[in-house]
């Protein structure tokens, strides 16, 4: 069976579902306004390929610490049919579909955490998820991540470790991403495309000849 890997953020989805996130929070009540704006610091440096993943996730998982899954099901659930659906592209649903339709194995892998890939993937109808993982204790979220993140090189070692390390199968995948620091995995698969790319990742694929989409 062929693979199909899709990113989320700025791939399928016209925003970044973790910022997004964190505006809904604001709207809840459970940051203030100096959220927001460190928040807006830290994706400048992921869109500059300067971010430590492990210090935005620390950052990003204070206001879940000591709420249970329950509590958040309900908003999250909210937040993604109010903000998440009409970010949708219409061209990344087209592709789903047609992979889908070939009978493809679809794989959504992103460096969000994994209480909001889940139910987005969902939304797109998609049953496999790659993304990073959150720590639960007694029931509650402690504000830590669990297992390699999935991000960057990290990207690849999970969705090795989930093909049980088959690499000829990346030889035949196809793999979907706008951004610069998902490189290690679209060197590596046989079909890279390069969607609505940042600058660095444009340059790269246009160097290469990997073909650019501009999905809408």
């Amino acid at each position: 069976m062929t693979l199909a890997i899709f990113d989320l953020d700025e791939t399928l989805i016209d925003g970044d579902c973790s910022s997004l996130w964190c505006q809904r929070m604001a709207q809840l009540g459970w940051v203030d306004e100096s959220f927001i704006q460190r928040d807006a610091a830290l994706m400048k440096a992921y869109a500059e390929g300067a971010l430590a993943m492990e210090e935005y996730m620390a950052f990003a998982l204070e206001p879940l610490i000591g709420r249970a899954p329950e509590e958040l099901e309900p908003e999250i659930d909210a937040y993604v049919e109010d903000v998440i659906e009409p970010l949708i592209f219409s061209d990344a649903c087209r592709c789903i579909a047609e992979h889908r339709a070939r009978g493809d194995r679809i794989v959504l892998i992103s460096a969000s955490g994994a209480h909001l890939v889940e139910p987005i993937a969902g939304r797109l109808g998609i049953s496999e998820i790659l993304a990073i993982d959150l720590e639960l204790a007694h029931g509650v979220y402690t504000g830590r991540t669990q297992g390699v993140l999935t991000y960057r090189e990290g990207k690849l070692t999970r969705l090795l470790e989930l093909i049980d390390h088959q690499e000829v199968e990346l030889a035949d995948a196809s793999f979907y991403s706008d951004s610069r620091n998902d490189l290690p995995l679209l060197e590596r698969v046989g079909h890279p495309h390069a969607v609505n790319p940042d600058p660095r990742l444009r340059e790269q694929a246009s160097r290469r000849g990997w073909p650019i989409l501009e999905w809408k």
